[in-house]
């Protein structure tokens, strides 16, 4: 079994911690926050998690409690974070948007953990659109823009997602360079306050020349069931299409209903792709 901290007791966090304990590789060990007024540790404290409000000064004065740590607090602490736990030669998976450690998207770079010390989860959109902009960057070579607008329930957004908008925008862009050589790319996220709450959607438009459309829609089918593997309510709700050299689609992501109701899919797909990449750690 794998030991793991959690930093970061906010929606992502919890979340996060319940779908850990249904795991039989995993087990955490502590969920540590700042104020153990707040209804993530009061929730691990119901389950008999070990919780503590000291936040990175547990694992300072615990140097050798775990074997890895998701950080599911903000960019900015994240980044100070990342120093003491390489000191320590603790492996982190960094679910917030800090750009710290190498980029990972499990059905791209699964392998990526094993000699990183440091992996970087991007964002919800991020590992929403960067699998499916992939298999599309392996049809159509030289992408000279792409274009991604996620966007996601209010309710579902908790306090560290809307400090770090500006490092959401920022780490997926380079995300989806990255994966897919594009030259330029521009995200939007949008929260949207409606009422009854909306599910997370992303939609992706990406501008191609001359392309074999039929085996590329294959292939993204193809993608699509290896993602819905570890992300099971992933889903396609726009095909793809091409209309003046634009290829569009769109998908949507339920949530569990592990911490938050089911719209909030945007926790499930970030925790996810973490859970499924922690299960290559000891990979041969």
């Amino acid at each position: 079994m794998i030991k793991a901290g959690i930093i970061g007791t906010g929606n992502i966090g919890t979340d996060l911690l319940l779908k850990l304990r249904k795991t039989d590789f995993v087990t955490p060990i502590i969920f540590a926050g700042r104020r153990m007024e707040s209804k993530g540790i009061k929730l691990a404290q119901e389950l008999n998690i070990a919780i503590t409000d000291k936040g990175i000064q547990y694992f300072i004065d615990n140097p050798n409690c775990c074997d890895v740590v998701y950080d599911c607090t903000s960019a900015k602490d994240a980044k100070e974070h990342a120093k003491i736990f390489a000191e320590q030669g603790i492996k982190v998976i960094d679910l917030t948007p800090a750009k710290v450690g190498d980029l990972c998207v499990p059905n791209i770079n699964p392998k990526i953990i094993q000699s990183n010390s440091n992996v970087n989860m991007i964002t919800c959109g991020g590992q929403a659109s960067t699998p499916l902009l992939n298999v599309i960057s392996k049809h159509c070579l030289n992408l000279d823009y792409i274009e991604v607008v996620s966007q996601i329930a209010s309710d579902s957004a908790g306090m560290a997602t809307r400090i770090n908008i500006d490092n959401y925008i920022n780490t997926t862009e380079k995300a989806i360079k990255e994966f897919t050589n594009c030259k330029e790319c521009k995200v939007i996220l949008n929260l949207n306050p409606a009422i009854p709450q909306v599910d997370m959607q992303t939609t992706m438009f990406v501008k191609v020349g001359n392309i074999n459309f039929s085996p590329l829609v294959e292939d993204i089918y193809e993608a699509i069931k290896k993602l819905q593997t570890y992300i099971p309510y992933y889903e396609l709700v726009m095909p793809p299409v091409i209309n003046d050299n634009i290829l569009v689609l769109s998908i949507k992501v339920k949530g569990s209903g592990d911490y938050l109701p089911e719209y909030a899919g945007n926790l499930d797909i970030i925790n996810c792709a973490a859970i499924e990449i922690t299960k290559h750690l000891n990979d041969g």
